[in-house]
């Protein structure tokens, strides 16, 4: 069985590349490296499809009051630096993606999992938030939120 991180573990640590907000065209990152802030880490299944638009558009609308909040956001999915770079200037996302081509960082995080489409199994990525505390800690875990609702219960979780 695959392991879940729940509140009150210490997050994964990790290195990746983010790209977008000040991060620019990309950058390596560590969770280490961003420590003394509320890291809030999506993690969503793929670059401009429904809804992964529906709910990064969400998060872009809300970010002045998440950042308000104290949080930062990174979205995370398994696509390319270059996909991320599209992603971000098609929506005018304020705040960074980070790149996981290997997926390394979802199965850390457990939601690297099998899923099921038109009867045909395959691996991917669970629609998943983690609000990451200043210490390191994970403070709530936002599973299978609907991509529509995401940034409402983010906000509300904050």
């Amino acid at each position: 069985m695959q392991n879940k991180p729940q509140p009150g573990d210490i997050a994964p640590d990790f290195a990746a590349v983010a790209v977008g907000g000040p991060h620019g065209e990309g950058e390596s990152i560590s969770l280490g490296g961003l420590r003394g802030r509320t890291v809030v880490l999506y993690f969503y299944p793929k670059d401009d499809t429904p809804g992964c638009t529906t709910q990064a558009c969400g998060v872009r609308d809300h970010h002045a009051e998440l950042l308000a909040a104290g949080a930062v956001v990174y979205g995370i999915s398994t696509d390319s630096p270059a996909s991320h770079a599209k992603f971000i200037a098609k929506h005018g996302l304020p705040f960074p993606l980070i790149s996981d081509g290997m997926h390394a960082i979802a199965e850390a995080y457990g939601v690297w999992v099998e899923k099921s489409m038109y009867g045909k199994k395959y691996m991917g990525t669970e629609r998943t938030t983690f609000v990451v505390g200043p210490d390191g800690t994970i403070c709530a875990v936002l599973r299978k939120t609907a991509p529509a609702a995401h940034a409402g219960a983010l906000l509300e979780t904050l």
